[in-house]
């Protein structure tokens, strides 16, 4: 009897799973998402840490659809491993289920709070909550949670006439066991070692301003 309990209750789970539907506004920025072919361009990077004075540095980056995107500089330039995928590529790879949050409010406008669960293992997503501005159909913020990379926070603002690519990205991450040579950050970066160490932890916002889009759209 118990044994027959179990097997409903198993049966009755996986229906469950299977019924469940993906937020349809969702869909409608992913299929606009789906519709950048390729995209380049030129970034302005500052990065903000108690422990690191480093000038502005600039970069170039590339994106082909289903791979990741490619960062170039002709100085070091400082990026976390991860939360630099706009279109959130690597979340959609994998299966995953959303649950509706309600609305929030998000720098004064109205967003769509979703969470976005990945159901296998194959991502290395835990969790993600994304904000969506559902008139623009974009993404306003987003918080990525990973299974090894520790959690980020990206922040986007939009230029009126873009497409769903922002031109303004704020990216908070946490630095674990930071050991960065200073050669490897440039002889004008300047890291102050000992507020460094005395941090229980270590954190940094990334702000980049994005121009020169040139953007291949599907037809």
């Amino acid at each position: 009897m118990i044994k027959t309990l179990y097997l409903i209750a198993f049966l009755l789970f996986g229906l469950n799973c299977n019924a469940q539907e993906i937020d349809a506004d969702l869909l409608a920025i992913k299929a606009k998402m789906d519709a950048v072919n390729t995209f380049s361009a030129k970034l302005q990077l500052d990065l903000e840490a108690p422990f690191i004075n480093m000038p502005t540095k600039r970069a170039a980056m590339e994106y082909q659809r289903g791979k990741d995107l490619k960062f170039s500089s002709d100085d070091f330039v400082i990026l976390p491993k991860r939360g630099l995928d706009f279109t959130l590529s690597e979340l959609f790879e994998h299966p995953f289920i959303t649950v509706d949050r309600g609305m929030q409010t998000l720098d004064g406008n109205q967003v769509k709070v979703l969470n976005v669960i990945p159901t296998g293992d194959d991502s290395d997503m835990a969790l993600a909550t994304l904000f969506l501005d559902i008139e623009q159909q974009r993404i306003a913020a987003s918080e990525i949670t990973t299974k090894k990379n520790g959690t980020y926070k990206l922040k986007m603002q939009y230029d009126q006439a873009s497409t769903v690519l922002p031109n303004y990205v704020e990216v908070a991450f946490a630095i674990e066991k930071l050991k960065i040579p200073l050669n490897f950050m440039g002889s004008d970066t300047k890291i102050d070692r000992k507020t460094m160490r005395n941090m229980d932890t270590k954190t940094g916002v990334l702000k980049l301003k994005i121009t020169d889009y040139q953007i291949d759209l599907q037809p």
